[in-house]
């Protein structure tokens, strides 16, 4: 009866990546991983235990994507979008830890307008 068993809901930052991501494929990989967490990320911001913990893992794998960025206004627009799912799940800290690696003045003045309480 496998036709009325629960199927595990596969996630965008779950699945492997094949070969090397280049700058845009990465950065598109992190814009689909960031809208695909964003519902988790609300849910978190409640406590909502599992939801947390799949909201914690499209952040770690975003992180990990990001990294591999070699282009710093790519990268920094990566890391704005990773802010702003840290900050729906009320995540501060890793929020600010993530707003201090942007670069860019002006995606750094965004992420200011954006989220005042980045800078404390």
């Amino acid at each position: 009866m496998k036709w009325f068993a629960r199927q595990k809901r596969a996630d965008i930052w779950d699945e492997a990546i094949e070969s090397p991501l280049g700058d845009i494929e990465a950065a598109a990989r992190i814009r689909a991983i960031c809208d695909a967490a964003a519902q988790s990320a609300i849910a978190a911001a409640r406590n909502d235990k599992s939801e947390n913990a799949r909201y914690e893992r499209a952040a770690k794998a975003a992180m990990e994507i990001a990294m591999k960025i070699s282009d710093g206004l790519m990268r920094d627009d990566a890391v704005h979008r990773i802010v702003n799912l840290c900050m729906t799940a009320n995540d501060l800290k890793t929020a600010q830890i993530l707003f201090r690696a942007i670069h860019t003045s002006w995606i750094r003045e965004a992420a200011q307008r954006d989220h005042p309480t980045l800078v404390q």
